[in-house]
């Protein structure tokens, strides 16, 4: 029998493969439709601009259509009449360039030398090739000396038609693809919303007001991100234009224009985009200081506009991955062309768009965006689970930047070992992997002993996508600044003394990983504290706890099932230490400290590494008298 997912994957492969084939095949009008679509959002923001001020959407939509392309079809008048002048001065710079060619080929010792060694073996190449001549043969001399009769065939002058043509053929192709955008851009801006109703229909109904709500959304951070590219582009291409224009490189216009487009190719647009300028300025000046000031021009507008400019307007990225900008360039390249390696980022960006809004083509923002494919939480447990204590240590220290330490213990470290309990009591992990997770997490808490919890400044920020991720994970409000930090003198009899604070895992390995996050955070605030392995609620490990008077004890449980341990645990600390302050940290959820505060003789419970702490640091910072009320 075939398996039924084995066939849905085979079912989606071909169906990705034939879409893949139908965009290849009808490239001719796709293009025109995807250079339609993108123009659509960077004129949709104009359109209603035009609409509010009571202008009919169909005079704003050929209004602002016929304005858009008539300064298109301006700049490529300009390019090609700019084309036209440098093609007609190029013989003019040919002896400056020799003249460059042969002073660097002379510049380097031993040129000399190596020159006449290249010319003698030229010349024994050429010896080699040349034809063997035949032995001379004694013939009768010829009667006659007969001369051949010259013929020339000329072609008749073309007519009209055929100038006509000669003259169409070359331009049919962009004016098809040129009507057949205008034609779309009309009447994709005239019909937005049933467009958009459609494609609701498509992707599923079931709840229409996120799913018009998202699409709106999408449309509007389209049109935004579109329209700002657009004119940052714009503004970088006038910028290298004058620059050029003020250093004297010819046709500067042109170079301008080349700039703005190419910028739109990731990473090798710029560098494309400098390669020309640069050799026209070699090739006018004689000397190198029109070079040396374009490639300036260059050095310091790219890394000005790129790392700059654009990270205030855009603000941390655009959505997409580095290598997904290299996957899409190389993809829609292969597929259309040169067109498409322009257009590889903005359709690359649409795709990524769809799969944030649309739960069908999620996987396109798995393998296409910046975000992480895994939360913050789900990081930290597969580090710990593949025994990687310097990868998550290095990821918490990112986080740390902009977070508290019980902030980040509490919202990602935490959370990471509830995801272990749960795949503990389905019976997935066994206990040599609960084992290595408690080592590593106790490498990595050490690796962290050095942070102070406190809120970090302002100046300090993290650069990682995931530890961005962890950090719009993490809820700042309640952590270090409810937290004192007690000195000495604040601390009220019995808990002076070293070791008199105890965190006990109660069941497991990780309930002591825990403990070792809420002892370390307890340790920060002025209250020392040690942690104890669950054989610690043993007799004969009670008898010895009970010898060494501890005020309070943390008993740490992560397991969802744990009532009944829980219950028999308190009463056993009762039995043998009636005096001592039991807080219970049910740390799996917050449903279940209720159940366990109610069910249980605890003094306290909290479900937090940071409630449990503030509830220890409470009671050791209080007066005997406020501990008896």
């Amino acid at each position: 029998m075939t398996d039924g997912s084995g066939g849905g994957h085979l079912g989606n492969g071909a169906t990705g493969a034939l879409i893949i084939a139908a965009l290849y095949v009808g490239r001719e009008v796709f293009v025109p439709v995807a250079l339609a679509i993108l123009f659509s959002f960077v004129l949709a923001p104009l359109v209603k601009l035009l609409q509010k001020i009571r202008i009919p959407r169909a005079v704003a939509v050929i209004g602002v259509v016929v304005l858009a392309f008539a300064v298109v079809a301006a700049l490529a008048m300009a390019m090609i009449g700019q084309a036209t002048q440098l093609a007609a001065d190029l013989p003019t710079y040919q002896s400056t360039m020799r003249e460059k060619i042969a002073s660097l080929k002379g510049a380097g010792p031993g040129t000399g030398v190596l020159s006449r060694a290249a010319d003698v073996l030229q010349d024994l190449s050429k010896e080699l090739d040349r034809p063997k001549e035949p032995a001379p043969a004694h013939l009768p001399a010829p009667a006659a000396e007969s001369r051949p009769i010259p013929v020339e065939v000329h072609q008749p002058a073309p007519g009209a038609m055929e100038t006509l043509r000669a003259f169409l053929t070359p331009l049919i192709h962009p004016l098809t693809t040129t009507g057949i955008v205008l034609i779309f851009v009309i009447f994709i801006l005239l019909k937005r919303e049933d467009l958009r109703n459609r494609f609701i229909r498509l992707t599923g109904t079931y709840d229409l007001q996120k799913t018009t709500a998202a699409f709106d959304d999408a449309a509007k951070r389209l049109s935004r991100l579109f329209l700002t590219q657009l004119l940052l582009n714009s503004g970088f291409g006038i910028t290298i234009g004058t620059g050029l224009w003020l250093i004297g490189v010819p046709s500067a216009l042109l170079w301008g224009i080349l700039a703005a487009i190419l910028r739109f190719i990731p990473y090798l647009g710029a560098i494309l985009s400098a390669i020309f300028p640069m050799v026209i300025a070699a090739a006018v000046d004689p000397g190198w200081t029109m070079l040396a000031w374009t490639a300036a021009l260059f050095l310091i507008a790219e890394p000005l506009a790129g790392h700059v400019i654009e990270p205030l307007v855009y603000g941390r990225s655009t959505g997409l991955s580095p290598v997904a900008i290299v996957v899409a360039a190389t993809f829609w390249t292969w597929l259309w062309g040169p067109i498409g390696l322009v257009l590889a980022t903005p359709l690359t960006v649409c795709l990524v768009v769809l799969g944030r809004h649309v739960e069908r083509l999620e996987f396109l923002d798995v393998l296409l965006g910046d975000r992480p494919a895994l939360s913050a939480p789900e990081i930290f447990y597969q580090r710990i689970l593949a025994g990687d204590p310097a990868e998550a240590a290095d990821k918490a220290e990112e986080v740390l930047k902009e977070r508290s330490l019980s902030a980040y213990y509490d919202d990602v470290a935490l959370e990471g070992l509830r995801l272990a309990a749960a795949d503990a009591s389905r019976g997935v992990l066994d206990a040599e992997r609960q084992a290595r997770i408690l080592d590593t997490v106790r490498e990595v808490v050490d690796d962290l002993s050095d942070h102070e919890d406190r809120a970090p400044g302002v100046a300090d920020a993290t650069r990682d996508a995931e530890a961005e991720a962890a950090i719009d994970e993490t809820d700042e409000r309640e952590g270090a600044a409810d937290l004192p930090v007690l000195g000495r003198e604040q601390l009220s009899n019995g808990f002076e003394s070293e070791d008199r604070v105890v965190c006990i895992a109660a069941q497991s390995d990780l309930d002591e990983a825990a403990a070792l996050m809420l002892a370390q955070i307890l340790n920060k605030h002025g209250l020392p504290a040690r942690v104890l392995p669950p054989d610690t609620l043993s007799s004969a490990k009670l008898a010895a706890l009970a010898q060494a008077e501890p005020v309070l004890i943390c008993l740490c449980y992560l397991g969802r099932s744990s009532g009944a341990h829980m219950r028999y645990a308190v009463k056993r600390l009762r039995r043998r230490m009636p005096s001592v302050a039991i807080v219970l940290a049910a740390l799996s959820d917050a449903d279940s400290a209720d159940m366990a505060g109610q069910a249980s003789q605890a003094d306290e419970t909290a479900s937090t590494l940071r409630g449990v702490s503030k509830a220890c640091i409470a009671r050791a910072s209080a007066t005997p008298a406020d501990r008896a009320a």
